[in-house]
């Protein structure tokens, strides 16, 4: 099947495979790619798609110069295969159009497109304010959705209604109908935020991490993402030394290794349905180790989503151990669900006959061992309070 919205997509740059004498077992063996000399890919059959945004009119902190796409989609080509199978289509890049309104257009109808057909779109951008378009697309479909971020601030923006790579959560926030169901952060830095929006990211009952506490625990960000429909990662939420290319890096920040582990941890979330890698800057990343990651952050989401286990605690009563907890402060104490095969935490919110038909796949919050252990001490786990408050 041939997609409807293939005319906003440009061909990708054929990649370069110098010094490699044996294509058989790479990457590449498992896409194909819209390139001058191939024929628009057939998404039929695909589970991920690849497509390249050429998008940075708004991005006056971090302006990037073109063909930051491709750079990556070089690197990735020549990785190996993992021990996975999967089909997946590299659609090409879509262009800057003539206003920036026009790129957020092709790039929602894209998307659209590819979540009908049950493919996840990996956006390789182009700056951050890319997630207002990847948004859209959930409210074009009326999806209800969970965002989650990988950045070192929270991007709510100014007074200024202008839509940045700043400001594009204040944006998604304030839109009408809202499609929204939750936002969290995982690795601000609370140096670069002021305290009134931490704050207020709070009183929103979002989920909101700094980067030591993230860092420290590393498996505690599972469940957050496991939560998320969409991910959208600025690779500034990496450090320098292992991400250069970025006009604002910071010394702190992710090191590469732990990236790709979050990466994993998307790809194996059964709900996530797109993810974004933005803020990428060929100018400042001339040895390509900023591209070299984003490929291995690729590859990793590949690896996870090959492995998933479509874990349904709702669906499965079976294949999972419940355990009840009473809590004090809790009129109806909290029900927690452990996975039989992977070990995972689920927690149970309220009754689900009382909670509104769009808001019902959150009933059931991906949580940890650590929170079931919060609650048998006879305390309520944040996870649990926050999305109680936006549920009841």
């Amino acid at each position: 099947m041939n997609m409807e919205n293939r005319f906003f997509l440009q061909p990708a740059e054929a990649p370069s495979y110098e010094g490699v004498s044996n294509k058989r077992n790479l990457l590449s063996g498992l896409i194909s790619t819209h390139t001058a000399e191939k024929p628009f890919p057939d998404i039929s059959g695909c589970k991920i798609a690849l497509v390249g945004v050429e998008e940075s009119r708004s991005a006056t902190a971090n302006p990037l110069v073109k063909g930051g796409p491709d750079l990556i989609r070089n690197y990735l080509y020549n990785l190996h295969q993992g021990a996975f199978k999967v089909q997946i289509a590299d659609l090409g890049n879509i262009i800057s159009g003539n206003t920036i309104e026009d790129t957020y257009v092709a790039l929602t109808e894209v998307m659209v497109e590819l979540l009908e057909n049950n493919v996840i779109p990996v956006v390789l951008g182009g700056s951050q304010d890319l997630t207002w378009a990847c948004y859209k697309a959930y409210e074009k479909l009326k999806r209800t959705i969970n965002i989650v971020a990988v950045d070192k601030v929270f991007d709510l923006g100014t007074e200024d209604n202008t839509l940045t790579p700043e400001s594009y959560l204040k944006k998604i926030i304030v839109q009408q109908p809202n499609f929204l169901f939750n936002y969290s952060n995982i690795g601000y830095q609370t140096y670069f935020e002021n305290q009134d929006t931490i704050k207020l990211m709070e009183n929103m009952f979002f989920d909101v991490c700094r980067l030591g506490t993230a860092r420290s625990d590393l498996a505690e960000n599972e469940p957050t993402i496991r939560n998320a429909d969409l991910l959208t990662f600025d690779i500034g939420a990496i450090r320098a030394s292992d991400a250069p290319g970025h006009a604002m890096a910071s010394p702190n920040g992710f090191f590469g290794d732990e990236a790709c582990q979050l990466a994993r941890y998307a790809g194996l979330s059964e709900n996530l349905t797109s993810i974004g890698f933005f803020e990428f800057n060929p100018k400042f990343d001339p040895r390509g180790l900023t591209a070299q990651l984003l490929a291995q952050m690729i590859w990793y989401f590949i690896d996870g989503f090959c492995n998933r286990k479509n874990e349904n605690p709702a669906l499965q009563a079976d294949n999972f151990i419940k355990y009840y907890v009473p809590v004090s402060s809790s009129d109806d104490g909290i029900t927690f669900y452990r996975s039989k095969y992977t070990d995972r935490w689920w927690m149970e919110i309220g009754i689900r006959a009382n909670i509104k038909p769009q808001f019902q796949r959150h009933n059931f919050v991906p949580c940890s061992l650590k929170d079931y252990n919060t609650a048998s001490a006879d305390d309520l786990p944040d996870r649990w309070w926050k999305a109680c408050q936006k549920l009841m």
